[in-house]
């Protein structure tokens, strides 16, 4: 007997966890519910001859600024730069004002996101030395994506820089702990290296060596603590050598941004617009991290979404914060990737579905298979276009990547069997929902 299903999507290649077919996906009720041809009739059709259906996109690192930011992003904003861009679901970090570190502040956050954000979320909560002993309560909180810590100041003023405060968080808790990895001892005995006015010093006074000695620093406190960690954004090939040696206990991250710029073109170019922490490096530095992306080593893609207005860009260096947007080209800069054949369309998948969904123990997330949620991310790998400032939808007004001609864009956002953008064009509202995790649903 024919089955009548919400919605069908048809005519597309879509990616399975055993590989691309050309198959059609019914969804009832939010679901997937049935995988083939000829499925029958329902509510919506959505036709994708031409297209390819991918898992829908995860970014597990985004800053969207609220509260206390809101004039450089907020949850509103930022989600809808997400769904335009085919990004699905998002992770947003805790270095807020104030900062993220309370149960009533996750609570305030997952209020405020609660069908005003477009696509589905989750929170992190910030790692600080006074909380320590309250973090494995927080971090039961459904809708929390874990722990926090920053190891060196960036945006914000979220800090555990020594080793005791570090270990004390580590001891409080059993989900994996996401960790920016700068070692501030170091950085604060290396000031004098920043030029004033000349944005190219910031990765010589952030060297390389602040990087790694934090990242070995936190895998063996780590390894002490008998404790999982995540390595946010790497920025050398070296660090990526040492967690390769360290894979039962660190996955990590790279950012399109560090895959994408190199140093000696983007400081002439963007001035202050290119600096983020950690810092946009060489290109031999660009060219290790695809040479150890290569060799299967970092496990997730995340944008490390971080505006600030073109007002506080504009301020000389140092006084410039450091961050750029990303969330919204986060797919098609790596699908640009993926056209220039730096990367396969698997291996994306893995990074920003698949890999998530089993590093954070997402519910119902990350593959297209029946009983998962309906999340799709339906791409034209072909289309040639330019990211123009009218396409842009981030508060901050910008993007380092405007101008560029990309090929390959995401045409559709399905996100639980709701096609929230569609070419360009949004759903009538944001319906987006708190993300569901193994160690909060069955804790």
């Amino acid at each position: 007997m024919p089955q009548t299903f919400d919605l069908i999507l048809s005519g597309g290649t879509v990616h399975l966890p055993g590989g691309p077919a050309q198959v059609d996906v019914g969804v009832r009720g939010g679901k997937i519910v049935a995988i083939g041809t000829n499925l029958g009739d329902a509510g919506e059709r959505i036709e994708c001859t031409g297209l390819d259906v991918l898992p829908g996109v995860i970014d597990s690192q985004v800053h969207f600024r609220e509260p206390g930011l809101e004039h450089k992003e907020d949850l509103e904003s930022g989600s809808r730069a997400a769904v335009l861009g085919g990004v699905t679901a998002v992770f947003e970090m805790p270095n807020t004002n104030p900062n993220t570190d309370t149960a009533e502040r996750v609570g305030d956050k997952l209020q405020r996101a609660h069908h005003r954000m477009w696509c589905d979320h989750a929170f992190y909560v910030g790692a600080t030395a006074d909380n320590a002993p309250q973090l494995k309560e927080l971090e039961r909180i459904p809708g929390t994506a874990g722990v926090k810590i920053f190891m060196g100041a960036s945006t914000g003023s979220l800090l555990v820089a020594e080793d005791d405060a570090l270990s004390a968080v580590l001891a409080s808790g059993t989900r994996r702990v996401a960790i920016h990895a700068e070692d501030e001892a170091r950085m604060n005995a290396r000031k004098d290296y920043r030029v004033e006015g000349d944005a190219s010093s910031h990765p010589v006074w952030r060297d390389d060596e602040s990087a790694l000695m934090a990242t070995k620093r936190i895998v063996g406190l780590a390894r002490k603590a008998r404790r999982r960690i995540h390595v946010l954004h790497i920025t050398t090939p070296a660090e990526l050598e040492f967690l390769a040696q360290h894979k039962d206990i660190a996955t990590c991250e790279v950012t399109p941004q560090h895959l994408t710029l190199a140093g000696e073109d983007a400081y002439p170019r963007l001035g202050s617009y290119a600096q983020m922490n950690p810092p946009i490096r060489s290109g031999a530095h660009r060219d290790g991290l695809w040479h150890w992306l290569r060799q299967g080593v970092p496990d997730v893609l995340g944008s490390d979404h971080a505006p600030h207005t073109k007002e506080e860009k504009a301020k000389p260096y140092p006084a410039s914060p450091s961050g750029m947007p990303g969330v919204q080209t986060l797919v098609p800069l790596l699908l640009n990737h993926v056209a220039e054949g730096r990367l396969t369309l698997q291996r994306f998948i893995d990074l920003t579905s698949a890999g998530p969904q089993r590093i954070f123990g997402l519910v119902g997330k990350g593959r297209i298979v029946p009983g998962y949620d309906a999340d799709f991310t339906i791409v034209d790998l072909k289309k040639r276009w330019t990211v123009g400032a009218d396409w842009l939808a981030s508060r901050c007004g910008w993007s380092p990547f405007e101008g560029d001609t990309l090929t390959g864009k995401a045409i559709g956002t399905v996100i639980r069997g709701k096609r929230v953008m569609w070419e360009d064009s949004l759903a009538n509202e944001a319906t987006g929902e708190a993300l569901r995790f193994e160690a909060t649903e069955f804790a």
